[in-house]
């Protein structure tokens, strides 16, 4: 891959999504004090010991930054792998089974899909512990419902071609078409999804840690500072607007990174679909 043939817009998104994740793997090396030390008074302005100033408790807000990136990411990339294994492998069997298979399974993910995620994330995270585990379980398996639809309706166009009905004529088996036939011809609108995917899981999980039922303290995602700093914005104190301009800054650089390798992938089959 040429840098050069990237587009300036997905060039800066890749940068970007490239550093965030860097600095979430890194965290507990690059930060200046532990997610919980105290180091000077509560939101103390820009100095040397504190780059980015203090937050509500007197902590270090760049070294909450730098942790709170790794749980955000951590969470939300588990729970959209968690998604996207769970919704497309099923959308898939749906539609290459057919039948009652089909109606019980569909029918299940509608049910689902009509009690409004956010109301139904609250209810299961008021009964059970806040702990990454189940927030991982809770995303993952609320967003697999948009998967499954998306992973459904592209299977369903798949399954009439004729390499497909090859495939049965000789024999193979329901996994095997899955994964040989239809997965293969599918990643485009996977792929182009997988990034709103992400940044779901992201949004969805800062709304939650924004409302106190998401991560729980000491520790904290980018949503659980805004919620920490919100008074703060009344006395002109940015501590709570950091955080969510790293929200954005991340939202927008894997939407341009996602729609880049959409185009790109789109862009490869049509060149073999001419020659």
């Amino acid at each position: 891959m040429e840098w050069r043939r990237i587009p300036p817009s997905a060039l800066i998104g890749l940068v970007l999504t490239i550093s965030i994740v860097l600095v979430a793997l890194l965290a507990p090396w690059i930060a200046p004090y532990a997610t919980g030390e105290v180091v000077g008074d509560v939101w103390a302005p820009v100095s040397e010991k504190a780059w980015l100033g203090t937050d509500n408790l007197g902590r270090d807000l760049l070294s909450r930054m730098i942790h709170g990136a790794r749980i955000t990411l951590m969470i939300a990339g588990a729970a959209t792998a968690l998604s996207f294994t769970m919704g497309s492998i099923l959308g898939f069997v749906a539609a290459v089974s057919g039948g009652w298979l089909d109606q019980w399974l569909s029918r299940s993910v509608d049910l689902l899909m009509a009690i409004p995620t956010l109301i139904l994330a609250l209810v299961v995270l008021s009964v059970l512990p806040s702990s990454v585990t189940v927030l991982v379980l809770v995303l993952g398996i609320l967003d697999s419902t948009r998967v499954f639809r998306l992973s459904r309706a592209v299977a369903v166009d798949i399954n009439v071609m004729d390499f497909v009905e090859a495939a049965r004529l000789r024999g193979e088996k329901t996994g095997w078409i899955v994964f040989s036939e239809i997965l293969p011809n599918a990643l485009t609108p996977l792929i182009s999804e997988l990034g709103l995917r992400i940044i779901f899981a992201v949004l969805f999980l800062s709304g939650l840690s924004f409302l106190g039922l998401g991560v729980q303290p000491p520790d904290a995602d980018w949503g659980a500072m805004v919620r920490e700093n919100k008074e703060g914005i009344v006395f002109g104190i940015p501590a709570a607007l950091i955080p969510a301009a790293a929200i954005g800054v991340l939202t927008i650089s894997v939407n341009l990174v996602a729609d880049w390798i959409l185009t790109r992938t789109s862009d490869l089959k049509g060149g073999r679909g001419n020659g």
